[in-house]
């Protein structure tokens, strides 16, 4: 029995139009940044709790102006949570469309290996006076060095060792 988890093919406009919306989001996004690994790592993070305290923090500080002195930077900050708030529904779709595709990705990839299994079992089974032998040899290359062990691996999961 065959595997087929999707079936998905894009025509020519349709990978304009996507091609045509990333680079329109891409150039829509210029003012967006790139940290490097031990920046990230080097920064406040703030999560549930922490902005709850920043959001707070923020407002208590608007209404109160004259506590607050030039170099703290409100102005910015405040400026830095809208666009936070602006961001993260538009992310959150993102993340939702990255979700199936990478999905997709995976099920398309499952879907091809399983054919070329079951081709690739064919072959060695029908191959053989076809002409097709050295072929089926040369495929065979993927599964060196998985010999017995592949093999006994399914009987110890079944076993339950």
């Amino acid at each position: 029995m065959s595997q087929n988890l999707i079936s998905l093919s894009f025509d020519r406009p349709q990978l304009d139009a996507i091609d045509t919306a990333l680079t329109a989001l891409e150039n829509a996004c210029t003012g967006l940044l790139s940290l490097q690994p031990d920046d990230r790592r080097n920064l406040f993070k703030m999560g549930d709790k922490s902005e709850a305290f920043c959001r707070q923090a923020l407002m208590v500080l608007g209404q109160n102006p004259q506590i607050v002195p030039p170099s703290l930077g409100l102005a910015e900050a405040q400026a830095d949570l809208v666009a936070l708030d602006q961001l993260r529904p538009r992310m959150a779709r993102l993340t939702q469309l990255l979700e199936r595709m990478s999905d997709s990705e995976t099920a398309l990839g499952s879907d091809i290996i399983a054919a070329a299994l079951q081709g690739y079992a064919l072959l060695k089974v029908a191959g053989k006076n076809q002409g097709l032998e050295s072929t089926r040899l040369g495929l065979a290359e993927r599964f060196r060095g998985q010999g017995r062990r592949a093999a006994r691996e399914p009987e110890a999961a079944e076993a339950g060792e």
